[in-house]
């Protein structure tokens, strides 16, 4: 079964938003047994949108766009739709109830253009938007279905497994799928094909390697794909088994999560907690730990002290460390993150120091050094980095490392 995705909006084509639906689609789907034949992006205009979508029925079984579907005069999709499938415009009582409930959850008042959203072709059948006031629109052609979901990303991920529960209803898989995730470090993308190119040669037709690269980390995706389920699940577990052999000594998880998700894990399994203090990564440590739901059980709190007086008075970094060594060295480091850990209350602590760019270098530390520290029950560890990229690329990297260096320190 094949799926064609349709992102609508020329904000995504000017660049001033990231498309991160068609990625949600794509994988949700992909675990369903779906093939994705084709990812197109158009603008708000209704002869590239009426194209995409011939175009996406054309070759797919299904085809789902997103976007379009709000009140303002360039949302257009649903009359683009109307020309496509017919049908005239009603008003739809539950979708009417559906905007009430999400503006008085808001707190405002509800305005002509938002009411009108209630206005749905009669060529569709609605699926509530839980999330939003756009409604899920299904249409059916010629044995084909297309659906119609908003372009708010939060909204299109919180309705992906309602729609998704109703594609399943209405197709039968005729491909099944599996893959499986383990995170590695230590080598680079290159180093790590090389090692594993005998093993890549030795994979069935049915199975496929994919490295996923990100700072300090790569994600490596075994992928698998047959008609016959039973055969496919004896393959894709002798091949799995293998690659865990090859990269158990660079492995740092076996699945699918962030190495802040990892952390979270590790520390709750030994009944730890963390604290952070940060200079050059400004926080983003901390912001990594945070955006794992749950984390308040482990996580104590940051302290981001970008000058060396909030590094000296907050955290009890020596003055004579900072005026001697200075601020991006091991010393310093290692006394940022004892000192959180004592500010706090915390068993463990990462601290980071460095210069990320595009100025600040110095003689002997030009720009992506970076010294990293890691706290654990008394015990403390410092490791110094050269990290290339840009800034944003020396952040990055540095908070990957910094945490796994923690989890290192743990698991010993």
């Amino acid at each position: 079964m094949k799926l064609s995705i349709v992102i609508i909006g020329d904000e995504i084509l000017l660049g001033q938003v990231t498309d991160t639906n068609s990625g949600a689609v794509a994988r949700t789907f992909r675990r369903m047994g779906w093939q994705v034949a084709s990812i197109e992006t158009v603008g708000d205009n209704g002869l590239q949108i009426s194209a995409a979508v011939e175009r996406g029925l054309e070759q797919s079984d299904l085809v789902i766009t997103t976007g379009g579907l709000g009140p303002t005069k360039d949302d257009i999709t649903k009359q683009v739709l109307m020309s496509i499938f017919g049908g005239e415009l009603r008003r739809d009582a539950e979708v009417t109830a559906n905007i009430e409930r999400v503006f008085a959850l808001r707190g405002i008042a509800m305005n002509v253009l938002t009411a009108d959203q209630a206005l749905v072709p009669t060529s569709c059948r609605v699926i509530q938007n839980r999330y939003g006031t756009a409604p899920i629109m299904w249409f059916e052609r010629a044995g084909r279905v297309l659906v119609s979901m908003p372009g708010v990303p939060f909204e299109t991920e919180g309705m992906l497994p309602e729609v998704s529960a109703a594609v399943a209803k209405r197709f039968t898989p005729d491909m099944f799928f599996r893959h499986h995730t383990l995170l590695v470090s230590g080598l680079s993308e290159s180093k790590l094909a090389q090692q594993l190119s005998a093993y890549e040669a030795s994979l069935p037709p049915s199975l496929h390697l994919a490295y996923l690269p990100q700072p300090g980390l790569i994600r490596l995706r075994l992928d698998g794909a047959s008609a016959d389920e039973a055969a496919l699940e004896a393959t894709f577990a002798a091949a799995l088994e293998s690659l865990r052999a090859e990269v158990r000594p660079l492995m740092v998880h076996d699945g699918d999560a962030s190495v802040a998700e990892v952390l979270i894990e590790l520390l709750r399994s030994r009944g730890y907690d963390v604290a952070t203090a940060e200079s050059c990564t400004g926080g983003n440590v901390a912001h990594a730990i945070t955006m794992v739901a749950g984390c308040s059980d482990v996580y104590r709190g940051s302290v981001v002290a970008y000058s060396n007086e909030v590094k000296e008075r907050v955290l009890g970094v020596s003055h004579d460390t900072l005026a001697t060594d200075g601020a991006v060295s091991r010393a310093t480091v290692e006394q940022m993150a004892a000192g959180v850990s004592r500010l706090t209350g915390s068993c463990c602590a990462i601290a980071t120091s460095g210069i990320a760019g595009p100025g600040g270098a110095t003689p002997g530390k030009p720009v992506g050094t970076v010294w990293i520290a890691a706290y654990c029950c008394g015990q403390v560890e410092a490791r110094e980095l050269h990290l290339p990229g840009d800034r944003s690329g020396v952040i990055g990297r540095a908070t990957t490392e910094a945490i796994l260096m923690l989890m290192r320190m743990l698991r010993r």
